[in-house]
């Protein structure tokens, strides 16, 4: 007959072991990581006789930058996914990001391309991602060429389509608050963002520094819920050195007016190359902001964009 001494000893014993293992399966467990997603890098090939690129247009760098540079430079940094934003020069063609997307799914998908000017363009949009690794779109109005297609006509038709077709759209449109609103409000059910919290290199160079006076358009669209913002291009914009501490109080008050949810961190490489490594690019937003919690960080360095663009 088993004793009541005994009894209690083998049941604390058992109880000691079951709180161990409890313990080894606890530590055994991984924590969660942040999962980091850059909202804009620009790929591309050279120029061959097949692909010419646009006559005029200057890439940001004198070599291509390929898939086989970005991906060890991801690494490095610990970018898990990227969103391939097709530069300009090529024209509006999206091949090499597809091909990202088709070689590394996991880690690379595209926000592509499409001519607003060509009438052939409409019947693109209802198939649009059928191609594999494609998003949805992203649009420039940023010079003094593309500015008037929001406000002439030419875009009208590209509006509806895409939001009938449930396909998010990235717009670089610095200053066009007023313009961006009106598509906002007329189209609620369409999601919007706008790329590098409105500001423009090229734009501020010829005018000067209208940081402040561009960030305020940006600001006047934070009522529209399907409105969106990428905080990139940070590094580009910053008249300092790594940590850009001249560009907190702007990224501030984009947080401030958009919340967690509807900020994306954004490197823009491959601007500004010399200034920022795409380490420091990730570590400015996750080390330098004081402003930012760690929640805040997980929804800004991937949760948002991931949940925005419908990216499993």
């Amino acid at each position: 007959m088993i004793s009541r001494r005994h009894f209690m000893i083998s049941a604390l014993g058992a109880g000691a072991g079951i709180v161990t293992q409890g313990c080894q399966q606890m530590t055994a467990q991984p924590a969660t990581r942040r999962v980091i997603v850059d909202s804009q890098v620009h790929l591309w090939t050279a120029e061959t006789p097949e692909w010419r690129w646009v006559p005029g247009v200057t890439p940001h760098l004198p070599e291509p930058f390929t898939i086989e540079k970005l991906l060890p430079m991801m690494n490095e940094a610990g970018v898990d996914r990227v969103v391939v934003v097709p530069p300009s020069w090529p024209g509006y063609r999206n091949d090499y990001g597809l091909e990202a997307a088709r070689r590394y799914p996991a880690r690379f998908a595209v926000m592509g391309r499409i001519n607003l000017r060509n009438q052939q363009s409409a019947a693109l949009v209802h198939a649009w991602k059928n191609q594999p690794g494609m998003l949805g779109f992203r649009l420039t109005f940023n010079t003094a060429a593309t500015a008037p297609l929001l406000t002439n006509g030419t875009s009208d038709w590209f509006w509806p389509a895409a939001e009938n077709a449930g396909l998010p759209v990235m717009c670089h449109a610095p200053g066009l608050g007023p313009q961006m609103a009106h598509i906002a409000e007329r189209h609620p059910q369409l999601t919007l963002i706008i790329d590098n919290m409105g500001l423009s290199q090229s734009l501020q160079s010829v005018q000067g520094d209208h940081t402040a006076e561009l960030i305020a358009h940006t600001l006047s669209l934070s009522k529209f819920p399907n409105v969106s913002v990428k905080c990139s291009s940070v590094a580009n914009h910053s008249a300092e050195d790594y940590p850009y501490r001249d560009m907190a109080i702007h990224i501030r008050r984009i947080f401030d007016a958009f919340g967690p949810r509807r900020c994306h961190w954004g490197s823009d490489m491959t601007r500004a190359l010399t200034k920022a490594t795409y380490r420091q690019r990730v570590t400015h937003f996750t080390e330098t902001l004081d402003f930012l919690s760690e929640e805040d960080k997980d929804w800004i360095m991937g949760r948002s964009l991931l949940a925005r663009l419908n990216w499993a």
